[in-house]
């Protein structure tokens, strides 16, 4: 027994070294490490390894070891390993992330989590419309108004925006943008709610409405709000929107965003993410191939918080998948001593995609040379600036959007969206 419980940060560490002395004898192609809803560990692997002597002693020594080593976060041996048919085995493998493939080949990790597992994956959408997360680990940081701002600014580029209110928790950017008398009949919820009974083809065409200020735009901004006209039993349907059904809560989500594509038939989509570690966040962040904004200001609350979830893309070896799609804005720059805070901001943003995110962490020979100076223009730390102002901060409306709203607090940070647009479009500079 080590000395001391084995407290749950611990864990992974102790099954790693568990399973790197001695290696497992050929024969064992695959090994499933479990850690349950508990945080209690077990180890899954083909049935047809119960009949196989050799690789049976070797497993249940590995049992022995890990309860004598985990102690409470870990099970009797007798219980610790699970021989799984080929049915069973595939289904684990979905869930699965290869541990350390260079270490321990053929060893995989699983998470059983009650929420939050879509922060464990990083993958690519389908679809060829550009998509942007407005994300921030904390509220309160301007993505709201950032998005109405962004989606005015894009229609009078001839873009198509699509905008969909994703706080569902915290709804706020639809009835900031929209009139009462144009808010339509339904919204997100109601999508995800009327689709676990087969009914959401028939919701689609009334989630979608327009912003007073798109008419005379050489483009057009569609809205799609978390709920319609009536709120109705809002809290008796958000307690039923992330249910997973036959297929996960996540694409179920890409599901709903097709759909809209099809009738809206947009050139770019904007997100308003809820902020936090929610599941829908992740989703947002990491599921739907976008490009994220990632919403901050210069507080411990931020950059403690984007740290936890830089680190933890790190530590499951995601960061490489995520890192080239994530900007950082500066939201609420303040209007006295700009230059410093922003000067601040900075050093402090790439000092946090230092530690977690960039090469300057990996050894030559692991790094593909993303990395960059404090003072690159362009780099993933580099803010975005809004500028906090008096008229912003006291409530102007989203219905009625002019120039002199905008001008001051969002021009630099809308020319350098552009910039970022043509470059993920693969236009020139």
């Amino acid at each position: 027994m080590s000395e001391g419980p084995v407290r749950f940060d611990g864990i992974f560490a102790h099954v790693i070294d568990t399973l790197e002395r001695h290696p497992k004898p050929q024969g064992i192609e695959r090994i499933y490490v479990v850690r349950d809803l508990y945080g209690k560990v077990r180890i899954a692997v083909a049935d047809a390894l119960e009949k196989n002597e050799r690789c049976r002693s070797w497993l249940e020594g590995k049992a022995r070891s890990l309860c004598e080593r985990l102690g409470p976060h870990g099970h009797l041996p007798e219980d610790t390993v699970l021989f799984l048919d080929d049915e069973l085995m595939a289904e684990l493998h979905r869930d699965a992330r290869e541990v350390l493939p260079d270490v321990l080949p053929g060893v995989y990790w699983i998470e059983r989590l009650l929420t939050g597992r879509d922060w464990w994956t990083v993958n690519g959408g389908d679809s060829d419309t550009d998509t942007y997360t407005l994300y921030s680990v904390k509220g309160g940081v301007g993505r709201s108004t950032s998005a109405a701002v962004l989606s005015w600014h894009l229609a009078r580029r001839g873009e198509a925006v699509l905008v969909v209110d994703l706080d569902l928790e915290s709804p706020g950017i639809s009835s900031a943008m929209l009139d009462p008398s144009m808010r339509p009949e339904f919204g997100v919820v109601d999508w995800f709610v009327e689709d676990l009974v087969g009914q959401g083809d028939g919701v689609i065409e009334d989630m979608i409405a327009m912003p007073s200020w798109h008419h005379g735009l050489p483009g057009d901004v569609r809205i799609v709000p978390a709920h319609g006209a009536r709120s109705g039993e809002y809290l008796a349907k958000l307690g039923r929107v992330y249910m997973d059904t036959d297929v996960r809560w996540t694409k179920r989500l890409e599901r709903l965003l097709s759909m809209l594509r099809e009738v809206v038939e947009p050139t770019i989509v904007l997100l308003e993410s809820r902020s936090g570690l929610h599941d829908i966040a992740a989703a947002t962040v990491t599921d739907l191939d976008a490009h994220v904004l990632l919403f901050a200001v210069d507080s411990e609350t931020s950059w403690e918080g984007y740290g936890t979830l830089f680190e933890h893309w790190r530590r499951q070896d995601l960061a490489r998948d995520i890192r080239q799609r994530l900007s950082i804005v500066s939201s609420l720059t303040p209007e006295t001593d700009k230059a410093a805070y922003i000067e601040r901001f900075r050093e402090r943003s790439w000092v946090l995609f230092q530690e977690y995110l960039y090469d300057g962490q990996d050894s030559p020979e692991e790094s593909d040379g993303f990395d960059y100076d404090l003072l690159e223009h362009h780099a993933p730390h580099d803010p975005f600036v809004v500028h906090w102002t008096r008229g912003l901060a006291a409530g102007a409306s989203l219905r009625a959007i002019e120039d002199t709203m905008v001008d001051q607090p969002y021009s630099g940070f809308l020319q350098r969206f552009d910039e970022l647009m043509r470059v993920n479009r693969g236009v020139e500079p």
